[in-house]
């Protein structure tokens, strides 16, 4: 008998759509996808598709107009800000391209911060675990450190020790690589590869096709809109000759205008 698996992640026919002075803007249509325990999952597209509005809505930092989502077979979709907050803090680990640490507190104290929202862990225990999270990404050395005695690459690992520090159930990474160089880049994409080979479990929201690359699976976007690979190449072929037009229409104009 075939065992049927649960996915950590599911949605269906989920949209948003934003009201900004009576217009309407449609960032997500019809999206369906599942995510599974160990898997690796990008999602790519171009600016504005609607990448980090999809990946905002499986954190569980915004909430979708219409649709449907389960996180770990409970269906989180109109559930309360309170709740929210308890099961992002619990079962789901955010890294930001901005980093996103407390200029203020030390690499250590910057660790401990969502084992503090949780009454049953002491203080003793949350530092081990930061510690314990700081050693899976080679930063143990850094903990009393301050974020701006950092390079950007060293930030980025104390982040995501940060999102590994409570055990959540899975990672979320928002352009994680967006304020690095390559070399730096690179290496919290090798950080990231190296724990999914552990068992974590990686939703990554990405632009940059080499590091998608990165992940078993890809989910493309555009317009709001799941599309296959060949449906992808072809959009993003039509848009670069758009855009070749209007450059050259543009050109031009200014041409006409010099020459009156």
């Amino acid at each position: 008998m075939t065992e049927i698996r649960t996915p950590i992640i599911k949605i269906e026919n989920l949209h948003k759509v934003f009201y900004t002075d009576e217009v309407e803007t449609h960032a997500l249509s019809d999206v369906s996808l599942e995510l599974h325990k160990g898997e690796y999952m990008s999602i790519g597209g171009t600016s504005g598709c609607g990448k980090s509005t999809l990946l905002s809505i499986l954190g569980l930092l915004d909430s979708p107009t219409s649709g449907r989502y389960w996180l770990n077979g409970t269906d989180v979709s109109d559930i309360d800000a309170l709740e929210r907050a308890r099961i992002r803090n619990q079962e789901i680990g955010f890294i930001f391209q901005a980093f996103n640490l407390i200029g203020e507190l030390t690499v250590e104290e910057n660790v401990t911060v969502p084992l503090s929202y949780r009454d049953n862990i002491s203080r003793s225990e949350r530092r081990e675990r930061a510690a314990a999270a700081l050693e899976r990404v080679d930063m143990a050395h850094r903990l009393k450190h301050f974020p701006a005695q950092l390079s950007g690459g060293q930030q980025q690992r104390v982040a995501v020790a940060r999102a590994l520090v409570g055990e959540p159930e899975i990672l979320m990474a928002d352009e994680p690589t967006g304020n690095l160089d390559s070399k730096n880049g690179e290496a919290v994409m090798a950080l990231l590869d190296e724990l999914n080979a552990a068992g974590a479990t990686i939703c990554m929201v990405t632009h940059d096709s080499r590091y998608a690359e990165f992940a078993q699976r890809s989910v493309h976007l555009f317009d709001g809109r799941i599309v296959d690979e060949e449906t992808m190449s072809q959009l993003r072929e039509e848009e670069e000759e758009r855009i070749r037009q209007l450059i050259q229409q543009s050109r031009s104009n200014v041409r006409q205008s010099v020459a009156a």
